[in-house]
């Protein structure tokens, strides 16, 4: 730690400007505060706009260093009168200004210069900020919908997240990790409806306070928060029918008394979907002869129901020390029903055999978690913060699988039945302090620790049934335990200068694994151990050409680490269908990547940007054949190398038409033996979103929106081209506190998927799937609210455990 503070003293102790601010607070009607509002710092003497700030959630601002000798305020705002303030001063102290309380009136609009609107994107020093309610057509849909719609992010036919051609991208839910991965994760998102989104921030390199887990980076989703006194709250409703109907509700609230704040938050979902799949396998001689074709088709039928609730309360002891709790869970039942008919024939298309199979599975799946919290402001600007979760997830699976093969003339060949029960049980414990804001050379110091301690439980009891006897298939069967506990520590320095903006950081963390596999009659005991410590750096750094910030770069540089879902160690492998098995792996290995990011921004609605990633070890997913048997189980690539650029922009055309464009042309390469094959291929993708936005009146507005990717690779995947179109139209209804919405997603019915999985011995395979992404939605959200401001703070300190969860 010495030596490290004396660096950052050698490379800071030719800075020596003092690092003053102004800071303040903008209030409106009902004294309440007014975020999104452009402060303008203003040079007496020559009428120069000096800086431009926007306020918070909490109506406060800071306006740091800038040098002048008379400057003062001025903010021109929407609804109210232009405000100047009172010539103010330098000093050697920093100046906090008194609460500025704008006066309720009309504005000329021509008069305006500058408008403050919250934009669709922002870039910030070490992450880009998106707003998610600019798009009418996120509204009565879910976080997982409004991810697919967020620029530089992917979501797949798997529901599988990327980010710019990326895999290992961890999900956060206000700083806190969703503890899930795969279909859990992905329900878990449906849950959240979108009009609980605040905004989105995507974050290629994490700083050091964050978990370094995520090799293409973190998706931090920050829901909104109620900031008023008394009782407010409101609720969303949204019905959407495609070929089945998907329903999102949610309801909160919020009541403070005193020195009490109580909130909650609840929500009631349905979704019924379907899919429509057609895999077709060919195999080979090593000659190069093909022996026989499979061509399967599935129509595959899932219900999701979403019950979740969110309790929380928080205790202000003085205007220093906040105490917290927040209790979380979800109880989400489903069912999902998969209808196969196969057909296998030789060469010339002469049937060998046909495959009739019918698979119900019924799925249970519960959480529930708690958070203790604590924050203390110490001085200035320092802060400490503790936070200790309990988490618990609880998973049981039971599903049927009915197989009848048959002969070319229809007569049964073979008829049988496996049983499978799967339960399941993670438990997360998590203690985490972080101390922020120490004054040194002029920047901001903090530092933290974190331990996290996970234990899971998987069993697999599969049986096979013949005339109503249940016999034990030992060969499925399984029984595994896993441990993990990650402890770390982490530095980080900020300092802003007159034009530059700096960050660097600093985290250390040990991991200890342990794995056991219980053995059987069939299947031997097992067990591995896994140990491990690393460093991540982090460095960013942010040039202002100019005081309005008409030209902005920006560079960040990182290390990174992508660990294994929990289930993904577990050893065993057990059926999809006769011809298609899933299995684990216990000798994978973490994935390390190191990425570099460099943007411009001009205007702050304009920017260019260019990524390079070089990721060792990566963990994708791998394919097999056996004997006309295909395996799938996660496996260790050597190396992934991703660069590319990407290109954000807003521009208002007209005065009632907003044109919206995010597009990128990314490169991935790929090179690992695969089994017995080797890979080593390369492509280039591209991928546009144009976003048409329309003010139609001061009531109404549309959006019409859509997207195309071209064909891109993915380890031994290629995906083919797809694209989509969608459309909005939006009302503010019962005095503007209630909204109407109408949307309808793929309107042409074209994001449907279809690819290729390459390099397999003998043998090539491609699919192509049907899916119910036409929907019409309708919504409508009502929100009250009336009091003063406070802080409300909704979340804890658990980090990227739960987002490896996979059950």
């Amino acid at each position: 730690m010495k030596k490290l503070l004396f660096l950052l003293a050698i490379v800071l102790s030719t800075i020596t400007f003092a690092q003053n601010s102004l800071t303040g607070k903008i209030l409106g009607k009902d004294n309440l505060p007014i975020p999104d509002v452009q402060v303008l710092l203003i040079n007496a003497s020559n009428e120069e706009t000096l800086k431009v700030v926007i306020t918070d959630k909490e109506g406060k601002f800071e306006i740091e260093n800038v040098k002048f000798d008379e400057a003062k305020i001025v903010i021109e705002q929407s609804d109210y009168e232009k405000y100047t303030s009172d010539l103010i001063k330098p000093s050697e102290a920093n100046i906090n200004l008194p609460d500025i309380n704008l006066k309720s009136g009309t504005k000329s609009i021509e008069a305006v210069t500058i408008v403050a609107k919250k934009p669709f994107v922002t870039q910030k020093i070490d992450r880009v900020v998106i707003n998610p309610d600019a798009l009418i057509s996120n509204a009565g849909t879910t976080a997982l919908d409004v991810l697919g719609k967020s620029p530089s992010v992917n979501v797949d036919f798997n529901d599988n997240v990327s980010l710019r051609g990326k895999s290992g991208v961890q999900i956060f839910i206000d700083d806190k990790p969703t503890y899930l991965a795969g279909s859990d994760l992905a329900d878990y998102l449906r849950s959240i409806p979108s009009s609980n989104i605040e905004s989105i921030e995507v974050i290629p390199n994490p700083p050091a306070k964050y978990d370094a887990s995520g090799n293409a980076g973190i998706i931090n989703i920050r829901l909104k928060k109620t900031l008023a006194k008394g009782f407010n709250g409101g609720f969303n409703l949204a019905y959407g029918q495609g070929k089945y109907m998907r329903s999102v509700n949610s309801a909160n609230f919020n009541y403070r008394i005193q020195k009490w704040n109580f909130f909650t938050n609840l929500s009631v979902n349905k979704t019924r979907s379907y899919q429509d799949l057609t895999i077709k396998r060919e195999y080979f001689t090593p000659e190069g002869e093909r022996t026989s074709i499979f061509t399967q088709n599935s129509y595959i039928t899932p219900t999701n129901r979403t019950n979740s609730m969110k309790i929380g309360a928080d205790f202000y002891a003085n205007d220093k020390t906040t105490f917290g709790i927040v209790l979380n869970g979800f109880i989400n039942p489903s069912e999902r029903n998969t209808m196969n008919n196969a057909v296998i024939q030789d060469n010339n298309l002469q049937t060998i055999n046909k495959i009739e199979a019918n698979i119900p599975m019924d799925v249970m799946f519960k959480n529930g978690s708690v958070n203790l919290n604590m924050t203390r402001k110490i001085k200035d600007k320092q802060e400490l913060s503790i936070n200790a979760d309990y988490i618990k997830y609880d998973s049981k699976i039971e599903q049927s699988q009915f197989n009848k093969t048959l002969n070319p003339d229809n007569s049964v060949f073979a008829d049988t039945r496996i049983d499978s029960k799967l339960p399941s049980d993670v438990t997360i414990k998590v203690l985490k302090a972080d101390y922020s804001g120490i004054n040194l050379f002029g920047g901001s110091f903090d530092l933290g620790a974190k331990s996290s301690f996970v234990k899971t439980g998987n069993v697999a009891d599969f049986r096979d049934v013949k005339d109503g006897i249940e016999t034990p298939n030992y060969t499925f069967s399984n029984n595994f335990d896993y441990k993990e506990n990650i402890h770390a520590v982490y530095t980080n320095y900020a300092k802003e200068f007159d034009k530059i903006s700096i960050q660097l950081g600093l985290r250390m963390e040990y991991s200890d694994i342990k794995g056991y596999q219980k053995g059987n009659p069939v299947v031997k005991d097992s067990a591995f151990t896994k140990r491990y410590a690393s460093l991540f750096p982090t460095f960013f750094i942010q040039y202002r050409a100019d005081s309005l910030q008409n030209h902005v770069v920006g560079l960040s540089l990182g290390r990174r680490i992508d660990r294994p879902n929990y289930k993904d160690m577990n050893p065993f492998t057990y059926p999809m269908d006769n011809y298609t098995f899933y299995g684990g792996n216990p000798f994978l290995e973490p994935t390390f990547s190191y990425n570099a990011d460099l943007n411009y921004t001009f205007k702050k609605n304009y920017t260019l940007g260019f990524n390079y990633s070089y990721i060792d070890n990566l963990i994708s997913e791998t394919n097999e054949q056996r004997n006309g048997i295909y395996y799938s189980r996660p496996g260790n690539f050597d190396r992934q190398i991703s660069y590319g650029f990407t290109f954000n922009s807003s521009t208002n055309i007209t005065k009632w038409w907003t044109f919206q464009l995010y597009t990128e042309l990314i490169h991935n390469a790929f090179k690992s033996d695969v089994y017995t094959e080797k890979l080593n291929d390369s492509k280039w993708n591209w991928f546009v979103m144009p976003t048409n936005q329309f003010t139609i009146s001061k009531k109404w507005s549309a959006e019409l929106a859509g997207q195309y990717q071209t064909s891109i690779l993915s380890g031994q995947f290629l995906i083919s081209p797809i694209g989509s179109i969608r459309a909005g139209i939006s009302t503010k209804i019962l005095k503007d506190q209630g909204t109407l919405k109408l949307n309808v997603s793929d309107m042409f019915y074209t994001n449907q998927v279809e690819g290729e999985i390459r390099n397999i011995q003998n043998a090539k395979a491609g699919w192509f799937s049907y899916m119910d992404s036409r929907v019409v939605t309708l919504s409508f959200s009502y929100r009250f609210s009336k009091g003063n401001t406070l802080k409300i703070r909704q979340s804890g300190g658990s980090e990227t455990e739960q987002s490896r969860v996979k059950i």
